[in-house]
């Protein structure tokens, strides 16, 4: 059975990133791979093996356009409010607390951020089938 491994993201600022996916999740570079053209940075931390893999193009001065295709990534945490108030306190921006309900049901507490490169990462209350 298949295993899911990463997900890849394309970044102008390769120190700029890191900065924010540590500030923000506490990944941190578990492997860079420098290539002619372009460097791979596998991000990780200790809760997960999942990694996020962002792809430096070198040269590159524009920012990639996320078009309308590009949904989210999304993380989980044990406290959702001290997450939000940390990103708050970091300047990051966080949208306001959203919750989800269906039939009346309470399915799922959030909120979002954005990277740098304007790429949108979901902050879900760890629970249910968000573990």
């Amino acid at each position: 059975m298949a295993r899911a491994i990463h997900s890849m993201i394309r970044v102008l600022d390769e120190q700029r990133s890191l900065a924010f996916y540590e500030k923000a999740f506490g990944l941190t570079v578990a492997e860079r791979l420098a290539f002619e053209g372009f460097t791979l940075l596998y991000l990780s931390n200790p809760k997960s093996e999942f990694e996020l893999e962002l792809t430096v193009n070198h040269g590159r001065t524009e920012f990639y356009l996320l078009g309308d295709g590009y949904g989210h990534l999304a993380l989980s945490v044990d406290d959702l409010e001290a997450e939000h108030a940390r990103f708050e306190a970091l300047g990051l921006s966080p949208t306001s607390l959203k919750e989800l309900k269906l039939d009346g049901r309470a399915l799922a507490r959030f909120f979002f951020v954005q990277d740098p490169d304007g790429y949108k990462i979901e902050v879900l209350q760890r629970g249910g089938r968000y573990k």
